[in-house]
């Protein structure tokens, strides 16, 4: 505990060292106040730095750019292996889990230990790990390291410990999975072929062992050469050379024949005993033509097949279709029997495998289904019902089926909130699934003992907004809520154009506000679009409401005299995303780059339509075009659902909008917000023409590299795969400025002023007239920008040395120098509360506080009738005053806090269906919670500590007197990115700070007095998509994009940390492995059994580790070349364990793992025993009776 103690007598904010260095804080007069002021604030802080510590929780979505896949048949858990060297390993839903390889090589290929909880993983840089998955968080054990030859192939036979790891070179290598050391057993491709051949066989594409003979290993090279490999006698069985490259090899249970897919589309059948020619070839998709030949077809890149007791077998592949049409989508083709299904799929297939179940090979494998690994999706395919229909998807793989363009995290919600979407959102659902259980059916998971509503809110391109139930570490979707359905579609003349904008996502979501306990949500779209929902159980006919705001700074050039000579093109806060798209009005198109003003960028439906339950829209609110120009996008929004009230901001000013009424009672420009109390020296002209001409020289510049970047603009959300995640350093992004850094022509300030996309910073042109646009009369750049991409970045040659100055290194600092070239002033922050207007405020009342891109703070105070019918019939009063505040930096959060430091939670309506049924008795009405006056006199009559967070500097102001009591200096070398008051825990005074920083850089500091608590350098800031989507929420959580189509939670609270082993699943269950079939006397007598042999004896190596030198085996294998392959031990071994669990908690989770393994046997030996003791039991009881009925017998009586 630690008590803070500040005295206020005396404290007046004309200062300027009251403000941290910054100019005066507070009222332009800088007179003392006469509020009533408590002489001595006590407020004592629980929160201390043994409280913090940050870790990876969770990650949700699909693996990004996936790899390779792999299934345990026996434990029923799938893992795919990714690009970036991630493993995500997936079981029952609750069991998900993601791993990561420190060097971040692509994985090729995946091998489970079945049924031994553990996993080979071969990676691109030619490593071999293996991972253990007995613990809920699965480390490495070991890893392998290749030197001189590249892997290409692995294959682990069922039960062995024996891994063959086919090369580059041709050569196959063994490796004991229990100690990962190379065995000196090899065998090289000039012994594999014939001395004859005089080429080589190419790579290893496929190593199989015989389902008939353990012994022999079948061999596939890349250039069509099979090798039967006897292991025992160490020479090949047969050879076969075919003209078609090999892609896989599928074998038939008894061993006696296989399959191959070629690369001419064509499937290849051999029997064992004639190897001299294949029995039978087929073209599966291929057509005959006239002169008999086979039409070409493209590759089968992978074949299985798979035999049936009680039907015919199954043939499934990949690939195979002719050339003859071009655009078709990538297939599955099964064949059972004579009838062909073939699967369409909507994104390339990376990989499949077939679900049999027995684990054993030369058993009938009997396929349920069929995993498909596609490049942006993950289906099963249920291949027991002839229609192939398709599992029903347990996990979040659909989070990217838009991109993703923002987030929002929301812990402790209502309680109810979450079963009423899920109700809601349970109608739309998809039908045709099958109706067997998920197959992927493997570990087990609990809900842990911490378990509170959580919902997570995604926006994407195509204008859909998503509501997760994020509930105990899983992700579920809740509901689905469809924007583009308020505007018209595009008719008659303007489908074409209707089209291009589809393409172009005007509907893209910006931000979103959602008040949970009113359930009004709030949707910000790239058009400078507002969009407000009500929440109703019923379905309703209404007309949608439409506002449209006239929002243009006039004064547009206020600059200082010192930049008369260089006018720069002026851009809104939101200068990472492109402008909106242009309006779909009447105007005809030869008339409309002059003509266009007081339109909005789209068209509303002006009828009265039908909404189903669930979010249904009651007001848009748009921006218009003014004199030529597109509306600048919306950098803020809040509402307020007790006021009834929404507010909204960009780089023109402010408007506040009362949705009750459904009207606009303010619209000023932001200087207009100051009145006499501006504190900087402004100038003001208004010149059209160098308006005109700045804009004229932009478009002109824009022309020119427009060509050339056409291509990869129109296409960045053709495919998630080519969004880019371009890697800036570290050193380039601590030389730019701090609050106006870009990167690839972004601004990676969220708050910071530069010109539009598509519109540079550069001195005035030529007058002229305006160059065409691209279409008639739109910008160029309109297009969404998602948070998993960057836009091109504006080519070095356009910009001249003044321009790059002004739109790269300028600092907007809150001194004068930096508002001389600063020309409009965004608002960056809103924030409805229960305030301080003014000083001589005795109670608080409604005040809305905006926050600027300059650092400046302004205290907007209103009258809101607090009768239900007069607030339904009088205005809101708003009379903006002369309060202003300074920090360092744009201005990002405020809150406030009670003189006590618990948090104040803004004022709210209680939730009301208002398309119900009117019922007489009960008639709906307003019920408001923490609404002034009742809240004011109760709670905030001794006034309240406001905390303001800047992308510079923290301060903590006490209300209504406006003393600074605590400023902090976040950062001098960055930014901040993000910054939100969180509650950690149930325990009071649990508030703090949280800030993300542009260097990556997680900070928490203590609240009210701004104490560091935490500083870790924690994710570096490598593009956009982190910027756009890292979020802070209470319980210690965050969240953030971490590739286009993954979400990963994190934690920064260290009871979570503690607790997280119990929230997570477990991937290993101990599972008895089933029984191998019984072939009968007859089939083994006839040479139907399975042929099994000693692997140890021929493959073990001397091991002086183990104290183990099996003599045989050394003369059989051989030692391995120790420049062949590294060794590694990896952090997860159990010497790794030891050193890093210590103490109870390693040795508690130690015994928990015996034990679970031991379970069954203790089982067996415990009913063993039992039956023993019965058995004495009886046996006492029999010789007792028979002691007493012999016991008065004499010795002649017997």
């Amino acid at each position: 505990m630690k008590k803070f103690r500040k005295v206020l007598d005396g404290l007046t904010t004309s200062s300027p060292v009251n403000a941290g260095g910054s100019p005066a804080c507070g009222s332009a007069a800088g007179t003392p106040t006469a509020a009533p002021t408590p002489r001595e604030l006590d407020i004592q802080e629980t929160l201390m730095s043994e409280h913090f510590q940050i870790c990876k929780t969770v990650r949700h979505g699909f693996p990004y750019q996936p790899t390779a896949l792999t299934f345990d048949p026996v434990q029923k858990i799938l893992a795919i292996g990714s690009r970036s060297g991630g493993v995500r390993i997936l079981g029952r839903p609750g069991v998900d889990c993601f791993c990561q390889h420190e060097s971040g090589a692509a994985v090729l290929q995946l091998q489970f230990l079945i049924n031994e909880g553990a996993l080979v993983t071969a990676c691109a840089d030619d490593t071999l790990h293996l991972w253990n998955l007995r613990q809920r968080r699965p480390a490495i054990l070991h890893s392998l390291k290749f030197n001189r030859e590249r892997i290409t192939f692995c294959h682990l036979p069922f039960q062995s410990k024996w891994l063959y790891v086919g090369t580059e070179r041709g050569n196959t290598h063994i490796v004991n999975v229990e100690s990962f050391i190379l065995s000196g057993y090899v065998i090289m491709w000039n012994k594999a072929i014939e001395l004859s051949t005089k080429t080589h066989p190419g790579p290893i594409v496929h190593l199989s062992d015989s389902p008939k003979d353990e012994g022999k290993l079948l061999i596939g090279f890349e250039s069509g050469t099979i090798v039967m490999w006897d292991l025992r006698s160490k020479r090949a069985d047969f050879r076969i050379y075919y003209d078609e490259a090999i892609h896989s090899v599928s074998w038939h249970h008894e061993g006696r024949q296989f399959m191959c897919s070629h690369s001419d589309g064509s499937l290849s059948m051999w029997n064992l005993r004639n190897t001299a020619k294949p029995f039978q070839v087929t073209f599966p998709h291929g057509k005959s033509q006239r002169d008999g030949r086979k039409e070409s077809c493209k590759p089968i890149l992978k074949v299985e097949y798979k035999t049936c007791r009680n039907s015919e077998s199954f043939v499934i592949f990949s690939g195979g279709l002719s050339y003859d049409k071009a655009g078709r989508r990538p297939t599955l083709t099964i064949m059972h029997g004579k009838a062909i299904t073939v699967l369409e799929m909507d994104h390339p297939i990376v990989e499949f495998l077939v679900l049999c179940e027995t684990p054993y090979l030369n058993e009938v494998q009997e396929p349920y289904a069929a995993v498909v690994l596609l490049e942006k999706d993950l289906i099963v395919v249920d291949l027991t019902q002839s229609s192939f229909p398709i599992f029903e998807n347990p996990y979040p793989m659909d989070i990217h089926e838009s991109p993703v363009t923002c987030t929002a995290y929301f812990a402790d919600c209502p309680p109810d909130i979450i079963p009423v979407l899920y109700s809601i959102g349970a109608k739309h659902k998809k039908t045709g699934y099958s109706h067997k259980e998920w197959p992927v059916s493997g570990g087990t998971w609990t809900v842990g003992s911490q378990s509170y509503p959580e919902i997570i809110i995604t926006g994407h391109a195509d204008g859909s907004i998503k509501f997760w139930d994020a509930t105990a570490i899983t992700l579920q979707m809740l509901y689905k809520l469809k924007t583009s359905k308020v505007f018209e579609k595009p008719k008659g003349s303007e489908t074409a154009r209707g089209a291009e904008l589809v393409e172009e996502d005007p509907y893209a979501v910006q931000m979103v506000s959602w008040c949970p306990q009113s359930r009004i949500f709030c949707v910000v779209g790239i058009s400078a679009h507002i969009i407000l929902y009500c929440f109703s159980r019923h379905d309703s006919n209404t007309a949608i409401t439409s506002l449209e705001v006239r929002l243009q700074c006039e004064v547009e050039d206020v600059i200082s005299p010192s930049d008369t000579e260089n006018a720069v093109c002026l851009m809104d806060a939101g200068g990472h995303s492109p402008q909106p798209p242009s309006p779909r009005g009447n105007t005809p198109d030869g008339a409309r780059d002059g003509a266009r003003d007081s339109i909005p960028c789209l068209k509303v439906k002006d009828r009265v339509i039908r909404m189903p339950p669930g979010y249904q829209a009651e007001l848009v609110v748009q921006l218009l075009w003014v004199d030529g120009e597109p509306p600048q996008q919306i950098t803020s929004l809040d509402l307020n659902s007790a006021y009834g009230l929404l507010a909204l901001g960009n780089c023109n000013g402010l408007v506040v909008v009362d949705y009750l009424q459904k009207t606009i009672i303010l619209c000023m420009t932001t200087l207009e917000l100051y009145g006499s109390a501006d504190p900087f020296q402004r100038l003001t002209r208004s010149p059209r023409k160098n308006r005109q001409s700045t804009s004229e020289f932009c478009m002109r510049g824009l022309s020119n590299f427009y060509s050339d970047s056409k291509k990869r603009i129109r296409t960045s959300y053709q495919s998630l795969t080519e969004l880019s995640d371009n890697q800036v350093s570290l050193d380039q992004e601590r030389s730019k400025s701090p609050t106006s850094d870009h990167v690839n022509g972004h601004c990676t300030s969220p708050t910071s002023q530069a010109c539009p996309p598509g519109r540079p910073r550069v001195p005035g042109g030529p007058e002229g007239p305006r160059l065409a646009r691209r279409g008639p009369g739109r910008p160029p750049f309109r297009k969404a920008q998602s948070a998993a991409c960057m836009e091109v970045s504006l080519p070095v040659s356009f910009l001249t040395e003044e321009s790059r100055e002004n739109s790269f290194s300028r600092s907007r600092s809150s001194s004068v120098s930096s508002i001389d070239r600063d020309t409009k002033e965004a608002v960056t922050t809103l924030h409805f509360a229960e305030s301080y207007g003014r000083r001589s405020d005795v109670l608080p009342a409604p005040c809305l506080w905006v926050g600027t891109s300059l650092g400046l703070v302004l205290i907007v105070p209103m009258s809101i009738p607090t009768d239900e019918q007069e607030r339904m019939e009088e205005p809101v009063t708003i009379a903006p005053t002369s309060t202003v505040l300074m920090l360092k930096g744009s201005v990002l959060r405020f809150s406030f806090l009670d003189c006590t430091g618990g948090l104040i939670h803004s004022p709210h309506e209680a939730w009301r269906d208002t398309h119900a049924p009117d019922d007489p008795e009960r008639p709906r009405r307003r019920r408001l919670v923490n609404f002034s006056p009742c809240f004011s006199q109760e709670a905030g009559g001794d006034g309240h500590l406001a905390v303001v967070c800047s992308e510079r500097q923290a301060k903590v102001f006490f209300m209504p007197s406006q003393a600074c009591l605590y400023v902090h200096n976040i950062t001098e070398s960055s930014f901040v990115l993000r910054a939100d008051v969180v509650a950690i825990s149930n325990i009071s005074n649990s508030v703090c700070l949280a800030c993300f920083c542009a260097n990556g850089h997680i900070m928490i500091l203590s609240l009210p007095s701004l104490r560091p608590l935490l500083d870790v350098h924690y994710l570096p800031l490598t593009d956009m998509r982190i910027a756009r989507t890292f979020c802070f929420t209470n319980g210690g959580q965050a969240l953030y994009l971490s590739s286009p189509t993954e979400i990963q939670r994190i934690t920064y609270s260290q009871e979570m940390c503690d607790n997280l082993q119990e929230m997570l699943g477990e991937l290993f269950t101990p599972t008895d492995t089933p029984e191998a079939q019984n072939r009968g006397f007859l089939k083994g007598f006839f040479g139907g059994n399975t042929q099994t042999f000693d692997r140890e004896e021929l493959y073990s190596v001397l091991m002086t580790q183990r104290r183990v030198c099996p003599i045989v085996g050394e003369a059989a294998a051989g030692k391995a070349s120790r420049s062949l392959a590294q060794h590694i031990p990896g952090q997860g071994s159990v010497e790794g364990v030891r050193a890093a669990a210590g103490g109870a908690v390693g040795e508690l989770a130690r015994a928990r793992i015996a034990l679970d393994e031991r379970g069954q046997r203790l089982g067996e030996l415990e009913e063993r025993t039992a039956l023993m003791m019965a058995s004495a039991e009886t046996f006492s009881k029999h010789a007792h009776e028979l002691m007493l009925k012999c016991k008065d017998k004499k010795w002649y009586q017997f």
